[in-house]
C-alpha cells in the first residue's frame, strides 16, 4: 500500500525538490502552494490566513482518499525588519513571520496527531533552520525564533506521542540554494558568509530533499524526536 503525504511549499526551492524526490518512490503526494497556478494540481492556501492549515489539510485529505500518513512542513518565509521599524510594522512582521512558519505548522501537526492516533500512527518531518540554533541578522530575530519554536514542538510531539507510533523529526538546513537564500546571500556579501561554510558551498535543494525523504520513509523509529542538521558544518552541535 502506497504511503500518502501531505507536503507544504512546495511551489519552489526545497519544496520543490521534496515533490521531485518522492516523485521517484512508491509514495502518492500532494502538495501545497500560496497561490494557485496553470497546470499545478498542489492544495492552495494562504496560511498567514489562521483558518487556511485546517482548509488545507481536509483537501490533502480528500486528495489522499481519507488518508494521510506523513505531513511535512516546509512552508515558510524569511523576511526582514529592522529593529529600528514602526511599532506597528514591527509587530505585523512578527505576527506574519510566526503565523507561517510556526502557528500552521502547529496546527498542522495537531490535525496530523489526532488523524494518526485513528489510523495507527504517522510521521512528522518539520523543515526548520540552522537559525533555530545559531540566530540568525539583526534583521531576522522573529525568523529565528519561529524555528527555534518549530524544534521545540518537534520533540514535544516525538515525546509525548511515541508510544502511539506517531514519530517527529526535523531537518536543519543552513543557507540552500532557493531564491530566499539566494537574495540573501547577495544581500549580506556572498564570498563573506561562503567563507564561514567549511564545505565550501551552500547546499543543493535536492540535498535536503534527501533528507526529508529519510526521515519521512526510512529512518528507524528510534530516530524520532532527531533533528538532522544540513549545513556544511557551519554551525554544528
Amino acid at each position: 500500500m502506497a504511503i500518502h503525504i501531505f507536503a507544504t511549499g512546495t511551489s519552489r526551492g526545497i519544496g520543490n525538490a521534496i515533490l521531485d524526490r518522492f516523485g521517484r518512490e512508491d509514495v502518492k503526494i500532494v502538495g501545497h502552494r500560496s497561490n494557485p497556478a496553470d497546470g499545478d494540481a498542489s492544495i492552495v492556501a494562504d496560511l498567514s490566513d489562521p483558518t487556511a492549515p485546517r482548509r488545507a489539510w481536509e483537501q490533502a485529505l480528500e486528495t489522499l482518499d481519507g488518508r494521510i500518513d506523513v505531513l511535512i512542513n516546509n512552508a515558510g518565509v524569511f523576511e526582514a525588519v529592522s529593529i529600528d521599524a514602526p511599532d506597528a510594522a514591527w509587530a505585523d512582521a512578527w505576527s506574519r513571520t510566526m503565523q507561517i512558519n510556526l502557528q500552521a505548522s502547529a496546527d498542522l501537526c495537531r490535525l496530523a496527531v489526532l488523524h494518526f492516533r485513528r489510523h495507527g500512527g504517522g510521521r512528522i518531518v518539520n523543515v526548520a533552520s540552522r537559525a533555530a540554533y545559531r540566530g540568525d541578522s539583526p534583521a531576522h530575530w522573529h525568523y529565528a525564533a519561529s524555528k527555534a519554536g518549530m524544534i521545540g514542538m518537534t520533540k514535544s510531539i516525538a515525546r509525548g506521542y511515541a508510544a502511539e507510533n506517531i514519530l517527529a523529526f526535523a531537518v536543519c538546513p543552513g543557507f540552500t540554494m532557493t531564491g530566499m537564500a539566494d537574495d540573501y546571500l547577495a544581500s549580506r556579501g556572498g564570498d563573506k558568509l561562503l567563507a564561514d561554510i567549511p564545505l565550501g558551498r551552500v547546499a543543493q535543494p535536492e540535498e535536503i530533499a534527501e533528507t526529508v525523504k529519510f526521515l519521512a520513509l526510512d529512518a528507524p523509529p528510534s530516530m524520532t524526536g532527531a533533528v538532522l542538521d544540513v549545513n556544511g558544518a557551519s554551525y554544528v552541535r
